[in-house]
């Protein structure tokens, strides 16, 4: 067939589904594929190593397997001669050199890259008058129409009704129109305190092949600088690969993962969570065939239904909740600071030492694994830097950049909404700020930390502690009328005058200690 008759289909880095809207009807004979590792999607954050061991590894392995089907598959290799940079500039490079009939783009996952394709996309149907076809994403669960539909006037949004909603629709864990068990919802049943000596089954992982070794190596030589371990890298790279990290958490960790899900212990980083987020973010796993892999061993009798439930929330609710928040109010989404928060981030956030033994194990964690699990996130890194005011745009830039399943759609509402409350309440209706006490009550860091989660004031003091009631004290004219923390006001006007400058006084310390970079 006739080059010029033949269509030229886009596919980036978290695109890496063979059902993506942009292949599903794709033809190795009259199709041709384009993929580019590109500098500028590599920097524009800067990412972990081993994230971009994960993206470009799974991108050249996905391409072989296209090609294995008939495909002729353009790709571009980072350190390739004359490598453009950037994703629009290695279209035009491949539409220079030959006339393409058409041009067929799946949206991309963020803004700022779905905005720079479809001014790219309409320039060349300008100038070729050739149809170019933007397709929705269609690999999640909630069509973006659906969640605005969803919207509509409401004036708050909770998770909890979008996740009633999305469990109808699909049926997960329902009896009719009625969920399993009687409830919706049992996270209070999820939130056990870790007990001594419990064992928790290692990952599942894997030897880097030759095609990763040659990625690990590139990575290695170009951004070995970013924050991060290059060295240790064992994850998924293929479909086949994620298939069984799936099957080995269904078998091995999600017994236990509902009880455990919010624990931390200081050997365990990984907990009982199922290290499928970037599978599933870069298109390896659909979300549906995980759902139903874990509903089906609750209907084997092999899982509770609280530990059931509180895994499919996380992804029929939660991640389709986010990413419908994300596109329904971007770009204006990515202004909001609604706290005003704007302290620089601090160097331990990049690894510098600190005394505070939950941080450094979160993030000493996550420098080797571009990995934390979601309460490291939340409440450890993130709770610290909501009480303490941290620069919301640094923060965020720190998580899209240190995770490996961190895109700007997931990204942004759990870190702007959720743990900085600094989208002015539209994904949590309270700030997830929390003392020294959760962290106690949730983990064994606190048992080997230098300050004391039983102490307010004093240089020994938890730096959570004083900040917790800091916090609630400046933001008094926001949050005191709020019933579900109500509590919170209650018992800090019970304190002594004395008592509260106290711990004012104290959070004044910790924030001077914590900008010379002692605390």
């Amino acid at each position: 067939m006739e080059i010029e008759k033949r269509t030229l289909r886009l596919v980036l880095g978290d695109q890496l589904s063979r059902g993506l809207a942009g292949l599903k009807d794709a033809d190795p004979r009259r199709d041709t594929i384009i993929m580019a590792e590109v500098i500028d999607e590599a920097t524009y954050a800067p990412h972990h190593p081993q994230k971009i061991i994960l993206i470009f590894s799974a991108m050249r392995h996905f391409a072989e397997d296209l090609r294995r089907e008939g495909f002729e598959v353009i790709y571009r290799k980072l350190d390739d001669d004359g490598n453009q940079g950037s994703i629009a500039s290695e279209l035009q490079a491949a539409l220079h050199l030959i006339s393409y009939a058409s041009l067929i783009i799946t949206k991309p996952s963020e803004y700022r890259l779905y905005n720079a394709l479809k001014i790219f996309g309409e320039e060349f149907q300008l100038a070729t008058n050739k149809p170019f076809d933007y397709r929705e994403d269609d690999r999640f669960l909630c069509p973006q129409t659906e969640f605005s539909d969803f919207v509509g006037d409401k004036k708050t949004l909770r998770l909890e009704y979008f996740y009633r909603h999305m469990r109808k629709k699909t049926g997960i864990l329902m009896e009719h129109n009625h969920p399993q068990g009687g409830q919706w919802n049992y996270d209070q049943e999820n939130r056990k305190s870790p007990p001594k000596g419990l064992k928790v089954p290692p990952c599942k992982a894997f030897v880097p092949d030759q095609i990763t070794q040659d990625v690990i190596s590139l990575v290695r030589d170009r951004f070995s600088h970013h924050f991060g371990d290059v060295d240790g890298f064992d994850m998924a790279v293929t479909r086949h690969q994620a298939l069984s990290v799936l099957d080995y958490f269904c078998e091995h960790l999600l017994p236990q993962f509902g009880d455990y899900q919010d624990a931390m212990i200081s050997s365990e980083p990984m907990m009982f969570h199922s290290r499928i987020s970037a599978a599933l973010n870069i298109g390896l796993l659909e979300p549906l065939e995980v759902i139903k892999a874990v509903e089906n061993e609750y209907h084997k009798g092999r899982v509770s239904l609280a530990g059931t439930e509180g895994f499919v929330r996380q992804i029929l609710g939660w991640r389709e909740f986010v990413r419908g928040i994300y596109w329904h109010f971007m770009p204006e989404y990515g202004t909001r600071n609604g706290l005003k928060a704007t302290e620089p981030l601090p160097s331990f956030y990049w690894g510098a030492p600190t005394k505070m033994k939950c941080i450094s194990e979160a993030v000493g964690a996550t420098k080797r694994y571009a990995y934390a699990h979601h309460i490291q996130r939340l409440m450890v890194t993130g709770n610290f830097a909501l009480m303490a005011g941290l620069d919301v745009a640094e923060v965020q830039n720190w998580y899209l950049a240190v995770y490996y399943d961190a895109f700007e759609w997931v990204e942004m509402p759990n870190t702007l909404g959720m743990a900085l409350h600094g989208d002015d309440g539209v994904v949590g209706s309270k700030p997830y700020a929390a003392s020294g006490q959760y962290i106690n009550r949730m983990s064994n860091y606190c048992a080997s930390c230098d300050y004391s989660p039983k102490e307010s004031v004093g240089e020994m003091a938890c730096p959570f502690n004083a900040l917790y009631w800091d916090f609630f004290a400046r933001h008094e004219d926001r949050f005191r009328g709020l019933q579900r923390i109500k509590f919170v006001y209650q018992n800090w006007d019970r304190f002594s005058p004395e008592k509260q400058l106290a711990l004012r006084a104290r959070t004044r310390d910790v924030m001077a200690l914590m900008r010379v970079g002692l605390l």
